[in-house]
């Protein structure tokens, strides 16, 4: 009987051990299972020739524009929820010669407003930055306004206090220009050149510093531009900083922050945007290859940051797989 019972309290302890480790075991897949995995991407975000995006977010959906992917010319809407995976919309301005384009709504009116670089009227050889309205992220822009003859690249910018200024691209030259506006249309004043090409960096193919975009942080103004020929492996990215919208700037000792590597070629001519945990974005394009004069290209995505001293850092990152934007699902 004792040895019965030794033998029926092994069992049981055995038992009891089994289904522990069961109960642990789903426990432990529950805890995995409930888990959130950390979303990743990998640059190529797509496989389409596209190249100079620009971004915006409305009602929790993100709103690409690009050059390219447009039969005669014009834009297109793309749209995200996380900035990583992209469906393809419908074109929504179509003009000769298009690129570059950049798409700014109006926090006041709620007007969408696109500012187009598209072949001249004038002069067929020269590009003309204008302006077109919706009120729909998806178009159709509608009502174009040419706005500066010869020039390319706008970018809209409004600061904090409510004030307006259209950075483009002047020639001859490629000198990046402001201009203040006293509405979305309206120029208001003197425009002013605040960069123009210099540094050896900005010559190793032609002279150029084009694709503005400005962003504000801590109260400085942080000017991004692209250098040198965009068909060119060299090309990069810089910046230059001020305390004033209008400048005047000060380029960066440590420029150019993105540029080629070994496997990144000709990586520039981007938007910034901020995730939702407050992680600064650069959606931007790179080459296909190293070719010269090759305006193959597709969309790419990496982080921008800050040093504790406010020098503003960037990556080129491609068939690398990296932590995504963390970004919250919202309605609408």
């Amino acid at each position: 009987m004792g040895k019965f019972s030794s033998g029926m309290n092994g069992l049981a302890g055995l038992v009891f051990l089994f289904l522990a480790g069961w109960g642990a075991d789903e426990v432990c897949a529950k805890e995995t299972a409930a888990k959130p995995q950390k979303k990743t991407y990998q640059n190529p975000l797509l496989d389409v020739r596209l190249a100079d995006p620009t971004v915006i977010r409305h009602n929790g959906l993100f709103y690409l524009y690009a050059t390219g992917d447009v039969r005669g010319g014009g834009y297109r809407y793309w749209t995200s929820a996380d900035l990583v995976s992209w469906t393809r919309g419908e074109v929504v301005f179509s003009r000769p010669r298009s690129w570059a384009p950049d798409v700014w709504q109006d926090p006041v009116s709620g007007t969408f407003y696109l500012y187009y670089t598209a072949q001249s009227s004038l002069n067929p050889e020269w590009q003309v930055v204008g302006v077109a309205d919706s009120n729909s992220p998806k178009g159709p822009f509608v009502n174009p306004q040419d706005l500066f003859e010869n020039a390319i690249d706008a970018h809209l910018f409004r600061d904090d206090d409510g004030r307006l200024y259209l950075y483009y691209v002047q020639f001859p030259g490629f000198r990046i220009t402001v201009q203040p506006m006293s509405a979305p249309r309206t120029p208001s004043g003197p425009s002013k050149v605040v960069l123009e090409p210099q540094e050896d960096w900005e010559k190793k193919h032609g002279a150029v510093t084009e694709g503005p975009w400005m962003l504000k942080h801590n109260g400085v103004y942080y000017l991004l531009y692209s250098g040198s020929h965009a068909a060119y492996p060299d090309y990069a990215v810089g910046y230059a900083a001020a305390d004033n919208p209008m400048g005047p700037f000060r380029r960066a000792v440590h420029n150019p922050i993105i540029r080629r590597s070994e496997d990144v070629f000709g990586p520039g001519h981007g938007c910034v945007i901020r995730d939702d945990a407050g992680n600064w974005w650069h959606l931007y394009h790179q080459k296909q290859t190293s070719r010269e004069n090759d305006f193959a290209r597709f969309l790419c995505l990496d982080r921008l940051w800050f040093d504790a001293d406010g020098n503003l850092h960037g990556a080129a990152s491609r068939g690398v797989r990296l932590p995504a934007p963390i970004v919250e699902r919202h309605g609408g």
